[in-house]
């Protein structure tokens, strides 16, 4: 390899556990939290419930010097997806280290018999797909796939069309997950057309596409915006209705759509606030933990758990994270309750429409425009878990996050 990147001696491959989320809890705590436990799943799952499955995915630099340390570190404390970045956290002199040091990270963690996260790769171009693939090793078996940044219907052709290549010369499914963020898509008057050509492109390669991610960043840079702490995305009112169109072509429960996972939270710890903190005290003091709350408000984090419960109620799973503290309000707001799981296994029994009362008995379900929303729910369910009755995502939150 070149130098300045470090390679430990090689490691016999082994067998690597399989990953789950929430294996950082263990023993009576876990029983304690949940009525059924995370189920284990690795890139040989079902396509949609591996999707489901990537939660927070946190992303890293591929130029950081302690990259296999880290992934393998982020693993242990729950991380279940990430993304080595070549493109925006990569400096243009250094591109062709990067790509190094992606190939020799990957390869090194093929050693491990420990879960690695879901890995994908984030390129600049179609062209460092077969030029990345092509020179793994061992690190063949680790990758998950590639994120192609600024797709659109120019780009897109040329993106997927070197994941075919990448999967033949694997010969094992290798998936992608475009990111939308460009201009074209942005501007009210070509979004439309943008989005029917990339669904119709999309569904060319339904059984490659993962999800499909949502680039916020580069939306609010569309327009010279950069929001702070104050605001969630959906605020910001020119990039929540893109977001809301590509959830209407691209989210669709009727089999045409994909998973599409929410935009990236980011804050500004550089002034005071001038808004109120967005999380009520009373399911705080409800499970013994209002400092806890504190914690939560002094970091900021209020705002991130308002913005995914935003996303959830907008179609939307899972999220992009660049702090791995984040990753832990993603997760517990991803662990589907216990009335949740209650309502979904009763609308799912029957197929034969008409109305019934919750098991709860605080709301009436509806067979048939419910089943959609209870399907989905039991596939969160099976790798999130589902949280036992009296469980809160505070409880789940506070047992991540030791204060």
């Amino acid at each position: 390899m070149t130098a300045g990147i470090a390679v430990p001696q090689a490691v016999s491959l082994r067998k690597r556990l399989p990953l789950r989320h929430f294996r950082q809890l263990h023993g009576p705590e876990a029983r304690h939290l949940f009525h059924r436990q995370p189920e284990p799943f690795g890139d040989h799952a079902d396509r949609e419930l591996l999707a489901i499955a990537l939660g927070a995915t946190l992303y890293a630099p591929a130029t950081r010097p302690d990259l296999a340390v880290t992934i393998a570190k982020r693993a242990e404390r729950g991380v279940c997806s990430m993304v080595i970045d070549l493109e925006d956290a990569v400096a243009d002199h250094e591109v062709e280290f990067a790509k190094q040091q992606t190939v020799a990270t990957l390869d090194l963690l093929a050693g491990s018999e420990d879960p690695n996260p879901l890995l994908f790769v984030r390129v600049r171009d179609a062209d460092a797909i077969t030029e990345i693939v092509e020179q793994l090793g061992a690190g063949a078996a680790v990758l998950t796939g590639f994120v192609f940044p600024k797709f659109d219907s120019t780009t897109g052709t040329k993106y997927l069309d070197a994941l075919e290549t990448a999967a033949e010369l694997l010969d094992r499914p290798i998936y992608g997950m475009p990111v939308l963020e460009s201009a074209g898509l942005v501007h009210r008057q070509t979004r439309d057309d943008e989005l029917t050509q990339i669904a119709t492109l999309l569904a060319e390669h339904r059984e490659r596409v993962l999800a499909v991610r949502v680039g916020a960043t580069d939306m609010c840079s569309t327009f010279g915006i950069r929001r702070d702490r104050d605001l969630t995305i959906y605020d910001v009112r020119v990039v929540a209705d893109v977001i809301a169109d590509i959830v209407n072509y691209l989210g669709r429960a009727d089999g045409t759509g994909f998973v599409i996972t929410g935009p990236v939270w980011e804050y500004f710890a550089d002034h005071e606030r001038m808004f109120r903190p967005l999380l009520r005290t009373a399911p705080f003091a409800e499970s013994d933990a209002v400092p806890f709350r504190q914690y939560l408000v002094s970091r900021d984090l209020d705002g991130l758990l308002r913005e995914i419960t935003l996303d959830r109620a907008n179609g939307i799973q899972g999220k992009t994270v660049i702090h791995p503290s984040h990753v832990a309000a993603v997760h517990a707001l991803s662990v589907v309750t216990h009335e949740e799981y209650s309502d979904a296994l009763d609308i799912l029994q029957v197929d034969v429409g008409g109305v019934a009362a919750s098991g709860y008995r605080n709301k009436m379900n509806e067979m048939r425009p419910h089943r959609s929303w209870a399907r989905q729910t039991l596939l969160r369910a099976r790798v999130f878990g589902v949280a036992n009755k009296g469980v809160s995502f505070v409880d789940l939150l506070s047992a991540m996050v030791k204060v």
